[in-house]
């Protein structure tokens, strides 16, 4: 998008620096990437990702202001998996934007989706970083916001991951780690932070405390969990997990559970902002509510599950039958938005892409909602998600770089 960048790297772009790109992640993460890694990283202008990272702040306020939104998400949770002892705001923040043109020609973001729970914060600035190794980048560019370098970045990590507790006393808890795909973004926190990387399903339960085996098979108590733990997976694979979500465990979380439910798709149609499409609760609509908001043509709808990742059941376009047959007591738990028709904007030797750009926030229990770094998703498909764009080249995971000059992007 910025010149000279965006040409400079297509002349230069070689097939043998994309395979040494892939061959320094795998070596830098200590395992294989699974999911596309694209072939570019993106340079955008610090304007539009200032103008994100604004936004995103906004909308989170928006709603931790909004008592009423405040309740509506508490009493979303499913009482089964409601955690004792909230925190009042969460650890961590993601909010996804694509880009449209607007009346004057101009970019400008507008929401996808926001949720609090931890993405690649990991990965993503080494990632960054490798694009600028490999490929012998202008050292300029920049990729993480808020003034942070490196030593910066991982002392917030720490106090948010790790707090006031011992690394050996800490675990990031996922449902079987190894065959995840996100797995190198775990590794970088074994490597960064100390932290042990367990097996939810594995944990060990006594009284109100939590265990895990260390390579040594000693059993090690748990004061701290780094919750990776995605509840729709969770439920889709009947895990079976040695304590209950409602137990009032001694233990502290950093990404507390109930913010998975509370800030997601639920939001969207909490919120007033001009980066948000409008939209609607699929309950409310067959109660006919809402009509006047989204386009008569259904074609220029999206059907999105609240509580889904990386894609799951997201519909284009659903016909009355497809609203139908959904069971009316689960139309609660979906939403009816007005489709966005992105822009395709990233210039590569195959033809012009399109990115969702992912501001990541950061937000220790006592400091300020943080802005972190990017990720970028980039995609010529309906869906963003890199397993959607797997038989495509020019696509897939990528990084957002620019140059940021005398100013520095944050909230």
């Amino acid at each position: 998008m910025i010149e000279p960048y965006r040409s400079d790297f297509n002349a230069r772009f070689t097939s043998e620096k994309y395979e040494d790109l892939k061959r320094v992640m795998n070596e830098r993460t200590r395992t294989q990437i699974e999911f596309r890694v694209a072939e570019t990283p993106c340079f955008f202008p610090p304007e539009l990702l200032q103008s994100m990272v604004t936004a995103g702040a906004e909308l989170t306020h928006q709603l931790l202001d909004n008592p009423e939104y405040m309740q509506s998400s508490l009493d979303a949770i499913p009482a089964e998996y409601r955690v004792p002892n909230d925190d009042t705001h969460p650890h961590f923040m993601t909010v996804d934007f694509g880009l449209v043109r607007n009346e004057a020609g101009e970019l400008e973001p507008r929401l996808v989706e926001m949720q609090a729970f931890p993405s690649l914060f990991g990965y993503q600035p080494l990632f960054a970083q490798a694009f600028k190794d490999v490929f012998a980048l202008d050292p300029r560019l920049e990729y993480r916001f808020s003034g942070l370098d490196d030593v910066a970045y991982w002392s917030l990590m720490r106090e948010v991951i790790v707090g006031k507790h011992a690394a050996e006393n800490v675990v990031l808890a996922e449902i079987a780690p190894e065959t995840q795909k996100t797995l190198p973004d775990f590794r970088i926190y074994e490597d960064r932070l100390g932290v042990r990387t367990v097996d939810v399903a594995k944990l060990i339960k006594r009284d109100r405390q939590l265990f895990y085996r260390n390579e040594s098979d000693e059993v090690v108590r748990i004061d701290r969990i780094f919750n990776r733990v995605i509840v729709d997976e969770l439920i889709r694979k009947k895990v079976k997990l040695p304590f209950d979500y409602r137990d009032d465990l001694d233990v502290e979380w950093a990404g507390h559970p109930n913010w998975y439910f509370r800030i997601s798709k639920l939001s969207i149609p909490y919120l007033r902002h001009a980066t948000v499409p409008p939209a609607v609760f699929l309950d409310d609509w067959f109660a006919g509510k809402g009509h006047d908001q989204l386009p008569e043509d259904p074609n220029q709808w999206v059907l999105k599950p609240l509580y889904s990742f990386a894609g799951k059941g997201i519909q284009f376009g659903p016909t009355q039958d497809d609203l139908d047959a959904i069971e009316v007591t689960e139309r609660h738990s979906y939403l009816l938005q007005k489709r966005v028709q992105f822009a395709n904007t990233i210039r590569t030797p195959e033809g012009l892409t399109q990115p969702e750009i992912r501001i990541l926030y950061a937000w220790p229990e006592e400091g300020e909602l943080t802005a972190m770094t990017s990720l970028i998703r980039l995609g010529r498909g309906l869906m963003m998600g890199v397993d959607h764009n797997r038989d495509k080249s020019w696509v897939g995971s990528s990084a957002g770089l620019y140059v940021s000059g005398d100013r520095q992007i944050h909230v």
